[in-house]
């Protein structure tokens, strides 16, 4: 997937999008529930209560943490008890019951996929959108992994910034990991040194031999290196914890642990590694067993809207996927923005790819022993 500076922007650049909250709203429920199932972080109150003014149906929020909680949740429930679920577009793959069939549905006809920037629905197709010939998830919002730091106790420039600062001197015990990312992005560094052979991380996906070869040597690098660990996260209440509770002075992390971090201490600040900053692409989906169809499309082309897309930006810090999302996002989240997405960071991001079914069962072996260590 290419993202430039102008397809980045468009955030900002108002691209039409369809300014209803529901399209055909003769067809659409104005009342009754919707139930919802997202990352801890997206639909804050203000959201909520925008949503239950403007259509008159409840929202029944329940929130997850990680991929991996989404997933496991809606297995154990048989693709029943929510209507709307935001996955990770690469994990969107996953969600296939013993029969094969996939637990999310194509798009409803009555979503206004239309809202969504173009080259962020033409791309999510290569990244998990598009399942068994249909698009089941549509693009809500991206972002990035990349370094959050301390400029007061680790003075390091942006064009040096490395992933390898996590181990550089001064961070013994106060280098923060999410250690599932922290293979990618230690990959990339040790790639970049000559380390390792790993076609810039992509082998990994390649074959099961491939990614053990490769996150094997990222491994036994981490660990012979542990006494940099100052803090293990696995979600963002975690990441920011790591931080403000454990000392932390430097971490690989979510853009929005950084962001928020900086709008109360200027001393931290969030940047791209010099290797390329990791993004992903979160999205949204209707499952095949939703029992509040009708008000799950009402909550989607909801969240379709350019402003609340631009409420949900300020809200968390995360980019928003719908056109003209930045319109109505405030001046700090474009001064941020603009300020971390320099062109030159926009053309060299490492993009997650889709899950491969000998990914996840390498990479938790992987995790075991980096948090045994």
């Amino acid at each position: 997937m290419t993202i430039t500076r102008r397809t980045a922007l468009q955030l900002t650049a108002g691209a039409v999008a369809a300014p209803a909250i529901l399209r055909a709203t003769d067809a659409l429920a104005s009342s009754g529930t919707v139930k919802v199932f997202a990352w801890q972080d997206y639909i804050q109150p203000n959201i909520a209560e925008k949503f239950e003014a403007d259509t008159g149906i409840t929202l029944e929020l329940t929130t997850f943490g990680s991929n991996d909680e989404a997933e496991s949740t809606v297995r154990a429930n048989g693709g029943k008890g929510f209507d709307v679920v935001f996955p990770s577009i690469t994990n969107v793959s996953n969600y296939v019951d013993d029969d094969g069939e996939h637990f999310f549905q194509p798009v409803p006809e009555a979503v206004n996929m239309d809202a969504v920037i173009p080259s962020f629905l033409r791309d999510s197709a290569a990244l998990g959108g598009v399942q068994m010939g249909n698009q089941v998830a549509l693009p809500f919002d991206w972002g990035t992994e990349g370094i959050t730091l301390n400029r007061a106790a680790l003075p390091v420039s942006d064009a040096d910034l490395s992933y390898g600062h996590l181990f550089a001197d001064g961070t013994e015990g106060k280098a923060a990991f999410r250690q599932k990312s922290a293979l990618i992005g230690v990959g990339l560094y040790l790639d970049a040194m000559g380390e390792i052979d790993s076609n810039r991380m992509l082998d990994v996906y390649k074959s099961e031999e491939d990614a053990r070869r490769v996150f094997g040597a990222i491994v036994e690098y981490m660990v012979a290196n542990k006494d940099h660990f100052g803090a293990f996260w696995n979600n963002g209440t975690e990441a920011t914890a790591a931080f403000k509770d454990a000392g932390c002075i430097i971490g690989q992390t979510w853009d929005t642990t950084g962001l928020l971090l900086n709008r109360e201490n200027p001393d931290f600040v969030y940047r791209a590694p010099k290797e390329g900053i990791i993004t992903w692409l979160d999205s949204f989906a209707m499952l095949r067993g939703a029992e509040n169809q009708e008000q799950g499309v009402a909550f989607m082309n909801f969240m379709l809207q350019p402003e609340v897309g631009g409420m949900f930006a300020n809200n968390t810090g995360y980019n928003s996927a719908v056109a003209g999302a930045a319109e109505f996002a405030s001046d700090e989240f474009k001064a941020q923005f603009n300020e971390t997405y320099t062109a030159e960071v926009l053309s060299n991001m490492w993009w997650w790819q889709s899950d491969t079914p000998f990914y996840a069962p390498v990479v938790n072996e992987m995790v075991e022993i980096i948090t045994n260590a």
